[in-house]
């Protein structure tokens, strides 16, 4: 157990020690910095992080992103956390070097998340700052409030504040002024020309303002070249470009938080690729279209969150049963019923794996990160057509808002047309039982049969040519046929990488969000002289080969994972797992309070689980 409470106690001095905000006189280097923007919704401190984000991708640093905002329409207390770096960033950071505080209540609330000796600049019109504080962390009052009305105006107390505060910000880091400016002009250019004078007027306010004497400025380190020019985006983007670039040109969907941004991407895109996107009347309208659209010879796709996919699982066993390539976007949220609309949670996998009455296979899979968002979703679309089956994406309102940089995609290699093939045929039986595999692929309607037997779909069991039938042996075979699909599509699978130690005394496994902060805490572990590995799976049905021979090469493995412990103590991965391998040894460390894993917080709790099991009789 010492071995535990020394990654621990490492890690908090690892973070004290890490360079404060201004370092010594003049423009100090530093690696990097975690600024933490706390406020109202209201107040665009989501643009702030945003700017700052895409300033950090363009100047080729490490970037990701943070934030929580409100379920309610009138708004109300928001966060936006950023962490730029000149090397990996595996997840937003702990502990914040800067917090900007728009208001008392953002004040109290959020100075505890800054790191000891960290600074907070607060604006003195809203905050009255605790004396009992200032010991621990360094104080900048600045007039917000009034000297972005100075600047632009009455309109100011509501719409410049933010754009003052990123003025700030450049003169304390040292920003590229000109990128910024471009970017502003970008984001307010298609507006009323008034609305980006007074942008630029509040940013420029703010960056004129003197911090002298009380904050110095520093810069950042400089950054190692990149091979390729990098992209800037969010995981909602990089799912929406990822399916364009993978030839999706039909997809349906109903609006809900936090699919919708994907939503409205596709809406305005897909026409501009000859694509046709289709806002529905309700989340069964909207999977059944996209059924049709994949029935009529494309490769649809639909998406929702929890509460959708819930209303979808009905139309998902029809197009399972008439093995359909669809591809099913779910951008989890907290749950059960509409639960927590603008936080994480990773309590869909139950539903996506077996959400639906009867045996119905197909494919699951979980991105990690805002680039694999990307990929994930243009191998989605290969696997549904490879194996005509649905596939569902495992998204999450965590990589789905944050944002970060990674190296541009090759579009000559990676964009596909996938424009229906019209060749006639000879003959053609939908579900082939001699079919290697079971795998057998649907002829576009509009294809000549020379034969002249057409086949059929229908959600009732059916022969080769998808005629109704209640033959038992019809229906055995056509059962084995949808299961030894996915048997087969396992042997093509790669099999998961273990970060750190191939064997050892502690395992950590995560899916989704999760695989970043896991990650920092074995390198922390590592670094402290610490036995502990991790592994991420991305294929979450059917799993991987050669996943029960890592586990059992650990004494210990803990899943984690953001949902509920259950009734034994364990997640919903951990049950797939326990279930799949009989691994007693597979434990979890749960939470569902909205909020992604913290690196801390993860050895914290993973020192609580080891002491319990310790204190257990032999």
């Amino acid at each position: 157990m010492q071995t535990i409470e020394k990654v621990i106690s490492m890690s908090e001095a690892t973070t004290l020690a890490a360079p404060a905000l201004g370092g010594a006189k003049g423009a100090s280097a530093v690696p990097e910095a975690i600024i933490r923007l706390a406020g109202n919704s209201q107040d665009g401190i989501q643009a702030i992080g945003g700017f700052l984000a895409r300033l950090a991708g363009r100047s080729e640093q490490e970037v990701m992103t943070f934030m929580s905002i409100p379920s309610t329409i009138s708004g109300g207390p928001s966060v936006f956390q950023v962490r730029i770096s000149t090397g990996e960033v595996l997840s937003a950071g702990d502990e914040a070097d800067l917090l900007v505080a728009f208001y008392q209540h953002s004040y109290v609330e959020h100075l505890r998340s800054l790191k000891k000796g960290g600074i907070v600049i607060y604006d003195k019109d809203q905050v009255e700052p605790n004396p009992e504080w200032e010991k621990d962390y360094r104080h900048v009052g600045v007039g917000i409030t009034s000297l972005t009305v100075e600047a632009i105006g009455g309109t100011g107390r509501d719409k410049g504040k933010n754009l003052f505060v990123l003025g700030l910000l450049a003169r304390m880091h040292d920003l590229n002024t000109a990128k910024l400016n471009e970017l502003i002009k970008g984001r307010f250019g298609g507006r009323d020309a008034g609305v980006l004078d007074n942008a630029l007027a509040a940013f420029n306010a703010g960056y004129g303002y003197s911090l002298e004497g009380a904050v110095e400025t520093f810069r950042f380190s400089a950054s190692a070249p990149k091979s390729r020019r990098q992209v800037v985006m969010n995981g909602n983007e990089a799912v929406a470009y990822g399916l364009i670039a993978a030839g999706v040109r039909f997809g349906t969907a109903y609006p809900i938080t936090p699919w919708s941004d994907i939503m409205e991407i596709l809406r305005r895109e897909l026409p501009k690729y000859g694509g046709t996107y289709v806002q529905c009347e309700d989340e069964i309208a909207a999977i059944c279209m996209a059924l049709g659209g994949s029935f009529a010879g494309r490769v649809a796709v639909t998406g929702t969150s929890g509460p959708g996919f819930s209303l979808k699982t009905e139309a998902l066993g029809w197009g399972v049963m008439a093995e359909m390539p669809l591809v099913i976007i779910d951008v989890q949220r907290g749950g059960p019923s509409t639960g927590l609309p603008t936080q994480v949670e990773q309590s869909d996998l139950n539903i996506a794996v077996y959400g639906s009455h009867g045996d119905a296979p197909r494919i699951v899979l979980a991105p990690a990160s805002v680039e694999d968002a990307f990929y994930t979703a243009i191998e989605a679309v290969n696997l549904a057509r490879a194996y005509s089956v649905p596939v569902i994406v495992l998204t999450d309102q965590a990589i789905g808002s944050r944002i970060e940089a990674f190296e541009e995609p090759d579009s000559e290699k990676i964009c596909q047309d996938l424009t229906p093939d019209l060749t006639p045929v000879a003959s053609h039986k939908l579900y082939d039982l001699s079919a290697p595999d079971g795998i057998t692929h649907r002829r576009s309607p509009g294809t000549r049969i020379l034969d002249g037997r057409y086949p059929v779909a229908t959600g009732l069991e059916h022969d080769e040519y998808g005629h109704p039938t209640g033959s038992p042996k019809l229906r055995m075979d056509m059962q084995a046929k949808r299961r030894k699909k996915l048997q087969a599509l396992v042997a093509k699978l790669p099999v998961p990488t273990v970060h750190g130690p191939a064997k050892g005394k502690v395992l950590l496994v995560g899916w989704g969000s999760s695989q970043g902060p896991i990650r920092e805490a074995v390198d922390r572990a590592r670094a402290a002289g610490t036995e502990l590995s991790a592994l991420h799976v991305r294929y979450l049905n059917p799993l991987p080969p050669g996943l029960g021979e890592i586990l059992d090469r650990f004494e210990r493995i803990f899943v984690v994972e953001l949902n509920d412990e259950g009734l034994y103590g364990y997640g919903q991965l951990a049950s797939l797992l326990r279930s799949r391998y009989c691994n007693p040894r597979i434990q979890g460390i749960n939470k569902t309070e909205g909020l992604t894993f913290k690196v801390k917080e993860i050895l914290d709790r993973l020192n609580e689980k080891m002491t319990r099991l310790s204190n257990l009789p032999a």
